[in-house]
């Protein structure tokens, strides 16, 4: 079962315990304290050992995941647009969204939204001008 490693070797931290002093406490192996600290994995056994020896409840031991809140940063990025996105009736020369995004890809970078001017107004006419895109990424 899984384990809070990090208060285990906390805990023993404050008592100054080495790996093999925590495992001659406990009455565990060397191996099984290493396993424990390093895989956060122990049997109930090993888990009421631990508890014992810390004075603390066996419940104190349980693992809680910890969930970590993603951040993102963003940009927009201008894409020219010579023609009206929806001009006439010739289909529009549109700029090369492929090679554009792969580019910004290789560094992060998603595709939120594209704007284009008829859009960005909120309404359907042949205005000229860029386009603009969104772009967010995900910061460690």
């Amino acid at each position: 079962m899984k384990i809070n490693a990090n208060l285990v070797i906390d805990l023993r931290n404050k008592k100054h315990w080495s790996q093999d002093e925590l495992a001659i406490a406990t009455g565990l192996n060397l191996r099984t304290i290493q396993r424990i600290e390093n895989e956060a994995s122990a049997s109930l056994q090993s888990k009421k050992a631990l508890a014992s020896v810390f004075d603390i409840s066996i419940h104190d031991l349980d693992y809680q995941e910890v969930i970590k809140m993603k951040k993102y940063e963003y940009k927009t990025l201008e894409l020219p647009n010579k023609e009206g996105f929806l001009a006439g009736i010739k289909k529009a020369k549109l700029p090369d969204f492929a090679e554009i995004f792969n580019r910004e890809g290789k560094e992060g970078w998603l595709v939120v939204q594209i704007l284009t001017p008829e859009l960005a107004q909120n309404v359907w006419s042949a205005k000229t001008g860029s386009m603009v895109a969104l772009l967010q990424r995900e910061i460690n």
